[in-house]
């Protein structure tokens, strides 16, 4: 069970790319944006996210943005690539 309020799965796409997966539901769970805090610390606590990596993120509506991260905390948010798609 996951200790933040968020509801998100993830995966990894390559060695420098950490993608996840808002899925609610919302109406029982805060989405990714609302409680991004909470998931980074959660993703490099448990190891899942590391310095220099990238860190992208489906929101609830499909859109790829990324989770600007630095020193294990969140900076803010960046857009994703435009056609929603990266290579690995």
């Amino acid at each position: 069970m996951k200790k933040c309020r968020a509801n998100y799965s993830f995966e990894y796409a390559g060695p420098a790319r950490v993608v996840i997966r808002d899925i609610g539901p919302w109406d029982e769970h805060p989405s990714v944006t609302n409680d991004v805090e909470a998931v980074v610390q959660e993703l490099v606590a448990e190891g899942h996210l590391r310095e220099g990596q990238q860190l992208y993120y489906f929101d609830s509506d499909g859109q790829l943005d990324e989770i600007l991260v630095k020193d294990g905390r969140f900076l803010g948010f960046a857009p994703g690539p435009a056609d929603g798609r990266f290579e690995r």
